[in-house]
C-alpha cells in the first residue's frame, strides 16, 4: 500500500453500523411439518450477501426432496446429533457435531437423520433470499405433521432450485454407500 493510500485509509471515519445479536432460542421459528427452522439472519441486516437459520431434524426422519440450487451457496455446520448428507449414485456422508459441509450451486443433495437422536445444523445461504423459501413453505405446511414433498417442490421452483430425480428414485430405493465420515 503506498503512502496516499494510507493516508486516505487513516483519515476515514469509522462507521457505526450496529452489529446483530441473537440469544439462544430466539430468531424467527418456523415449522416446516416435521422439521424446525429458526432463522438467525435474514440478510437483512448484510445487503442480503448472506443468511442463516438453524435446522432441527428430529430422530429418524427426512428432510426436503433431493434438490440442487442454481443461485445460491449452502454450508451445513452440524451442532447436534448425525445429519445423514446425500450426494448423487447413492453416495453420503453422516456427519456429526463439528463436522461442516459446503454446497455450492448446482451440487445435488438433500439430508436426513434416519438416526435415533434428533440432530441439528447451522445453515447459511449465499446470496440470503433463499431464507423467503422457508417463510413462504412454513405458511403452506401450517397445520403439516410431516414436510410435503409436493409443496416444497413447488417452493423450490421459485427460487431457482431444481428436483435431483435420479437422487430422489434412488434415495427411495435405500441406496447409501458411505463416503467420507461413515462411523
Amino acid at each position: 500500500m503506498d503512502d496516499e493510500a494510507r493516508q486516505a485509509l487513516a483519515s476515514m471515519k469509522m462507521p457505526r453500523r450496529p452489529m446483530n445479536y441473537v440469544p439462544a432460542k430466539t430468531g424467527e421459528i418456523l415449522k416446516l411439518g416435521h422439521l424446525t427452522c429458526r432463522i438467525m439472519e435474514d440478510g437483512s441486516r448484510t445487503d442480503n450477501r448472506i443468511g442463516s437459520a438453524e435446522i432441527t431434524i428430529p430422530a429418524g426422519t427426512t428432510g426436503p426432496p433431493a434438490h440442487w440450487h442454481e443461485m445460491h451457496d449452502e454450508t451445513f455446520l452440524v451442532t447436534a446429533g448425525t445429519v445423514r448428507f446425500h450426494a448423487p449414485d447413492g453416495a453420503h456422508i453422516d456427519a456429526k457435531a463439528g463436522d461442516y459441509v459446503t454446497v455450492p450451486t448446482r451440487s445435488p443433495h438433500t439430508f436426513s437423520n434416519p438416526f435415533d437422536e434428533e440432530a441439528k445444523f447451522f445453515n447459511t445461504y449465499t446470496p440470503a433470499f433463499y431464507i423467503d423459501y422457508f417463510r413462504i413453505l412454513a405458511e403452506l405446511s401450517k397445520g403439516d405433521g410431516v414436510m410435503s414433498k409436493e409443496k416444497n417442490l413447488e417452493v423450490m421452483a421459485r427460487f431457482g432450485t431444481v428436483p435431483a430425480k435420479e437422487m430422489m428414485e434412488g434415495i427411495g430405493k435405500g441406496e447409501g454407500k458411505a463416503e467420507g465420515r461413515g462411523d
